[in-house]
């Protein structure tokens, strides 16, 4: 399964290349958040090869969802593709956005790929092993490389929002004595944390389970975690939320390893 994602995903970061090069058509969903042709023309890279491969997974994806479509995923395993994550960093020329695919089982993100189109930088984990590898011009997957989270020490290093800081992110870190941070743009901050580049990534503004389903399935299979501010695990597969609309996300903190 996971060679069929990480195919899917680089497939669909090329779309987004192309795309990202030519120049893109921008429009504006219902919440504000702009939508470019490159994230449609990727979703339905993705939503194809899924169907293909796996007709029996349902799938949640980001513009499916904005337009009302909603498979039921009531007791069974789904997939999350987020297909262009950090729409903002792609439209502002900046090389930290992804194609996100996560496989979800009993709420836990059990399997996932992040693929950074522009760094040719392919993550990806199943299984409890994380791994990393380089995606050639041609769009061939290198050798991979195993990766995982590093021990805090001391000092920490946290990672923040590039376009969707807030303060009470800010305040956090100050109250938790943390003055080493950087903005990193997309789910990459989870990639970097399962590499041992980072501990901690505190996230206090909203997010969507498709901006981080993938993400959190390759920090937590590197040895880290993802929890909310009541200490329990992000969980995926959340409806009829009376707080919130299907499938967002409460504020979370994802860390290495203690």
């Amino acid at each position: 399964m996971l060679d069929i994602l990480e195919e899917a995903a680089v497939a669909a970061g090329q779309a987004i290349l192309d795309v990202y090069h030519a120049g893109p058509d921008v429009s504006y969903k219902a919440d504000c958040s702009p939508v470019t042709d490159a994230d449609e023309s990727a979703e339905k890279i993705i939503l194809d090869r899924l169907a293909a491969a796996f007709p029996d997974i349902p799938v949640v994806a980001e513009e499916a969802v904005s337009a009302g479509r909603i498979p039921d995923i009531e007791g069974k395993s789904f997939f999350l593709v987020d297909p262009l994550d950090g729409t903002k960093e792609f439209l502002g020329r900046n090389d930290d956005f992804t194609v996100n695919i996560a496989l979800i089982e009993r709420g836990e993100p059990i399997a996932g790929v992040v693929y950074a189109p522009a760094l040719g930088i392919l993550y990806a984990a199943s299984g409890n092993k994380a791994k990393k590898a380089v995606v050639s011009a041609q769009r061939e997957i290198g050798p991979p490389t195993i990766i995982g989270c590093r021990s805090r020490g001391d000092r920490l290093v946290a990672l923040a929002s590039r376009s969707h800081n807030s303060q009470e992110t800010i305040a956090y870190l100050a109250e938790h004595g943390i003055t080493d941070y950087e903005s990193i743009g997309s789910s990459l901050k989870f990639c970097l944390l399962a590499e041992g580049l980072a501990d901690i990534y505190p996230r206090l503004s909203r997010t969507m389970e498709w901006d981080t389903a993938a993400g959190d399935a390759i920090l937590r299979a590197a040895g880290g975690e993802t929890v909310t501010m009541d200490g329990n695990p992000l969980f995926y597969g959340k409806r009829n939320q009376g707080s919130d609309v299907d499938f967002a996300n409460p504020h979370f903190v994802s860390r290495g390893k203690n």
